[in-house]
């Protein structure tokens, strides 16, 4: 699905934002010092301008991919339970925008689905056009249960966490890539 994603640092204006245009916005809760961003919007819009608010650090057309789709067994308007780590993704040098997100969709989701055993949620948000901010080719939102499945079941053993490592390596500039930021999904479609 082709959708606007809004990267922010006001957490509050992400979610006015999300709530009048009936997107999904993830909130950091924590300091967002030293994150590429507090807040992600994720809606589809004919009216970019709607999410200036929410994109002060970069708004961007995205292609999104759900390569496994969370129970919904809640009621909003309350976040969904548990966390989701936003991750951003540079590709290497040596490989065209076109060859590092066929490698993210076709070999690294399913090892990804595989290895990342408490991961209940998987989206990869592959850039399509970037308006403004830093030159992202994707975004990856792996959402967990809880904060204890992010921390004790992101892999399922040191043979997994290292294959994830060598994997990203292999299509993604690790150095330019930016850290995960944690976040609190809000769904208001």
């Amino acid at each position: 699905m082709l959708e606007f994603l809004a990267l922010g640092s006001d957490p509050a204006a992400a979610k006015a934002v999300a709530q009048e245009l009936g997107g999904t916005a993830y909130l950091s809760s924590g300091s967002s010092e030293g994150r590429p961003f507090a807040s992600i919007v994720r809606v589809a819009t004919s009216d970019p301008a709607r999410l200036a608010p929410a994109s002060d650090l970069g708004l961007y057309l995205a292609f999104s991919r759900t390569m496994r789709a969370h129970p919904h067994n809640w009621t909003g308007p309350n976040p969904t339970p548990g966390v989701v780590a936003a991750f951003g993704l540079v590709r290497r040098s040596d490989r065209s925008h076109l060859e590092a997100d066929a490698h993210w969709r076709d070999i690294h989701a399913p090892l990804a689905l595989r290895i990342h055993i408490g991961m209940w949620a998987y989206t990869q948000c592959s850039i399509v056009e970037r308006f403004s901010g830093e030159d992202y080719d994707g975004i990856a939102l792996c959402g967990f249960g809880s904060d204890d499945d992010l921390r004790q079941r992101f892999f399922d053993g040191p043979e997994g966490q290292q294959a994830i490592r060598d994997d990203v390596a292999s299509f993604a500039d690790t150095q330019r890539s930016p850290r995960r930021v944690l976040c609190q999904e809000w769904t208001f479609r």
